[in-house]
């Protein structure tokens, strides 16, 4: 956990569960390891990220009721567009527009990324604003994938505060069909050749 994390997320209250169960010290050295300005996205969350193929996204009303809402696109859809700042083209979906909304009261933002084959989690704190998508040509190009179906509403734009890499603990591994197929491969090649060489035996 990086020194900016521990010190968005460890609040007074925290702290104080934190020292009624004993945890407190360690953490409070993590807070105060480094200055208060936000972390920097290095090559391993960059090609983390670059990935994924989905995202949790968590944002809060104006009623202080939490809101995650989960997005999804081909294989690089957040795209990092600088050691500070993470994109992603917002399609148009069924018009609750519920995160939109939030972002417009408190611009403040948490991502879940998970990678549960290898079960790895990078977590983000940031700030969002949405750009209409056609406000700025420039930033569409850089987000959009022309391959993939759907009317781009606008461009969320993620300033990143802090990340944290967690704890593989209790991540139970999960298979997506590609990586379930590869690995299959050469049993559904040899299960084909086995019939085909039953089927030219004579009876």
């Amino acid at each position: 956990m990086t020194s900016r994390y521990a010190q968005i997320a460890f609040t007074d209250t925290v702290r104080r569960h934190q020292s009624a169960h004993g945890s407190a010290r360690g953490y409070d050295r993590m807070a105060a390891a480094g200055p208060c300005v936000a972390d920097r996205l290095g090559p391993d969350e960059a090609q983390f990220i670059a990935e994924r193929d989905s995202v949790y996204l968590a944002s809060v009303s104006e009623t202080g009721w939490p809101y995650i809402q989960h997005r999804g696109g081909p294989r690089g859809f957040l795209r990092v567009l600088g050691p500070d700042t993470v994109a992603f083209a917002d399609y148009r979906g069924n018009k609750q527009y519920i995160t939109t909304g939030n972002l417009d009261h408190n611009d403040r933002i948490a991502l879940f990324l998970m990678d549960y084959q290898n079960r790895a989690r990078l977590k983000l704190f940031g700030r969002a604003r949405a750009v209409p998508a056609g406000a700025d040509p420039e930033l569409l190009a850089a987000v959009r994938d022309e391959e993939y179906p759907g009317e781009v509403e606008r461009i969320v734009v993620i300033s990143v505060e802090a990340f944290d890499w967690n704890c593989s603990q209790h991540l139970v591994p999960r298979f997506d069909r590609e990586t379930v197929r590869a690995a299959m491969a050469d049993l559904v090649r040899e299960n084909a050749e086995l019939k085909a060489e039953l089927a030219r035996r004579p009876r």
